[in-house]
């Protein structure tokens, strides 16, 4: 029974508590009923801040170190805690990678450089030969730095598509990538660490964890790989060079308020000078 629909009942028809059970064939008993158990939003606190500094430790040894720091409980009741802050689906990382993000919370941009997201997308010359499309995005402002292009693509074309991005737009804090050959590699973590920026891998099997480059890249084929005819390698960079201009500077986005990434970008800074 819910306190609300007898309190409606109460307010609206003007009975006592009493009748409004009655109506409703509940106990009275479970009305007054108010549960004793504590939120217990210390504890949580306390396994959340220890799963963030020992991101490789479970929930048993966040017991023990609990039971060393007084905390007087069992493992049942840490592992439902533990479970409920969802610390048990914990970002797997490549092993030695020292620019990957570890078990940390999703976090929301809040300013253009914040999270960059980056992915591949296959397509094809009109002769059938194979094209790497390797799409970059900034998730605050929809910007586009750039969509690099080749017939194969490995971590060191990764690194030289950044760079020719960072040098247009700044280096951002976080870059948002799949767990692909690519981006797991030695390389580009050497660049990430080199340059400061923190590489965010998605949980293998959950494309959501990187949902808006998913989104980038389906108006990007719907938009521009669909609708176009590449001749060659020099032809299919050009038309998509000039769809990534078309897209910054003109093509109105809903989710900025329906102006262009860089109207969007231009305002954005004039809001931080000022």
């Amino acid at each position: 029974m819910r306190r609300e629909l007898v309190d409606f009942l109460r307010a609206a028809y003007q009975v006592s508590i009493r009748r409004a059970c009655g109506v409703l064939q509940a106990n009275r008993g479970n009305y007054y009923y108010q549960s004793r158990k504590s939120e217990q939003a210390a504890l949580r606190s306390e396994i959340k801040e220890i799963a963030s500094t020992r991101v490789r430790y479970g929930y048993r040894r966040i017991h023990t170190l609990l039971r060393r720091e007084g905390w007087q409980v069992n493992h049942k009741r840490v592992y439902r805690l533990y479970c409920e802050e969802g610390l048990q689906l914990r970002n797997k990382t490549p092993k030695r990678k020292v620019s990957a993000k570890l078990r940390e919370d999703r976090t929301t941009p809040e300013a253009i450089n914040d999270i960059w997201a980056m992915d591949f997308v296959s397509d094809q010359l009109f002769n059938g030969q194979r094209l790497r499309l390797l799409t970059i995005v900034d998730v605050f402002g929809k910007l586009c730095p750039d969509i690099g292009v080749g017939f194969h693509y490995r971590a060191t074309d990764v690194i030289e598509t950044l760079d020719q991005a960072t040098k247009r737009y700044g280096l951002p804090k976080t870059i948002r990538v799949d767990n692909g050959p690519e981006f797991i590699s030695k390389d580009l973590d050497l660049w990430a660490y080199a340059h400061g920026v923190e590489l965010d891998f998605s949980r293998p099997g959950k494309p959501t964890d990187n949902a808006f480059i998913e989104a980038f890249n389906s108006r990007f084929r719907q938009e521009c790989l669909n609708t176009a005819r590449f001749l060659s390698l020099d032809d299919a960079k050009s038309k998509i060079e000039s769809w990534r201009m078309e897209y910054n500077t003109f093509r109105p986005h809903s989710a900025i308020g329906n102006i262009s990434p860089a109207e969007f970008a231009r305002l954005s800074a004039q809001v931080n000078l000022s």
